[in-house]
């Protein structure tokens, strides 16, 4: 009895201490966490936070380590051994990449029911099928970082081991998807806004998280829901020839994605989705702090910031408003939206670029391609 109060204790501590390191690394499921993870796993991630790791690649962190906790103790019965033996690496990669084929003939190849029951139970696991290579690569780059941090050698770059994933591609080929099926175009958007119709919080936050993500260059959900009013700047109303001025905005972005957080990348709003923001804003008053935050049931406004998660759920609520299909829409369509509007209204991919804060033209001019090929000549022969 006192060894279950014991371990009840390190897991009540565990969660104070995630606690400690949510201002930096928003966390959803705290207690689950605290269960999962280990004592050590905790301290490293709040040495990282420590040490000005950047927000996304925290939460990437912790995401993926919170997976493998619990792969492991699903598939073996306990946590993570530290290092991971090179057994266990190949186990983790036959469990995850299959060939569906084979498992239709061999119910046992790929992962086994009790271990995808068990993971399936907890949330951790919702698609069907062998899991993408890409996300298989990350998670094992990001176990090997962690050991490293942990001052630990791994068998990460065992012949084995590599030759393992790329036979395991082979025999389980997927194609490539997008983050999100469609783009959020102009027209797509424009449905999204006309559920937000109302002046209740609830539609005064949607509709300012709908328009500041996309005109201010697609921004990405985690940047949305860490967005706070210290990054607002005020400027000078944009002087129209055949109509009043058009106030306008400046996002200082801090750091981001693509950037060291050194340099301070800057995207401006102009006209209507900071009439939008600032409507919201006033109704919520808000005027410091996060900026977009859950309301309650009776209409309560919280402190907190929202999770990424909860802008992917809004636009995704907003999409079946709109009598549209929520499985083909992501948060991400926004980002690829905004691109792909640019390109249908002509505007020079380096200008958009300027505005999407992209860093490789390569990725981004992919949009502009597809809509140059759909409406050019090429398209048109007959």
């Amino acid at each position: 009895m006192a060894k279950a109060k014991k371990t009840q204790n390190a897991v009540e501590r565990r969660a104070e201490e995630l606690d400690t390191i949510a201002a930096v690394l928003p966390i959803e499921r705290r207690d689950e966490l605290a269960e999962l993870l280990t004592d050590h796993d905790v301290e490293t991630l709040r040495h990282l936070v420590n040490q000005g790791m950047g927000d996304n690649t925290l939460r990437a962190l912790t995401s993926d380590l919170t997976y493998l906790e619990a792969w492991g103790l699903a598939a073996t019965g306990q946590s993570l051994p530290w290092p991971a033996p090179e057994a266990l690496l190949l186990k983790f990669v036959a469990h995850h990449l299959w060939d569906p084929e084979r498992r239709t003939a061999d119910p046992d190849h790929g992962m086994p029911a009790d271990v995808d029951g068990s993971l399936r139970s907890q949330g951790f696991l919702k698609s069907v099928g062998p899991h993408s290579p890409s996300t298989v690569r990350r998670r094992l780059a990001n176990w090997s970082t962690l050991t490293r941090w942990r001052g630990l050698d791994g068998a990460f770059a065992s012949p084995a081991l590599k030759s393992a994933i790329r036979l395991a591609i082979r025999a389980a080929p997927r194609q490539r998807l997008r983050k999100s099926a469609k783009a959020v175009t102009g027209d797509v958007l424009a449905k999204l806004l006309a559920t937000c119709a109302t002046d209740s919080l609830r539609d005064l936050r949607d509709r300012a998280i709908l328009m500041v993500a996309f005109a201010s260059g697609g921004r990405r959900r985690s940047e949305i829901a860490g967005l706070r009013r210290e990054q607002l700047t005020v400027e000078p109303p944009i002087e129209m020839p055949d109509g009043p001025p058009l106030p306008s905005l400046a996002i200082h972005l801090g750091r981001t994605k693509t950037s060291s957080g050194e340099q301070d990348d800057v995207v401006y709003l102009t006209g209507r989705p900071v009439e939008a923001l600032n409507a919201w804003m006033t109704a919520a008053k808000i005027d410091s702090g996060s900026v977009f935050r859950a309301i309650g049931r009776w209409g309560t406004v919280s402190r907190r910031a929202i999770d990424p998660q909860s802008v992917n759920a809004i636009l995704k609520q907003r999409v079946e408003l709109a009598g549209l299909d929520s499985g083909d829409f992501s948060a991400h369509g926004l980002r690829s939206g905004y691109l792909t509007e640019a390109a249908n209204r002509g505007v020079p991919l380096p200008e958009a670029m300027e505005q999407s804060r992209h860093r490789s033209v390569q990725q981004a001019s992919s949009y502009y391609n597809s809509a140059t090929r759909r409406s050019g000549r090429a398209a048109r022969l007959l």
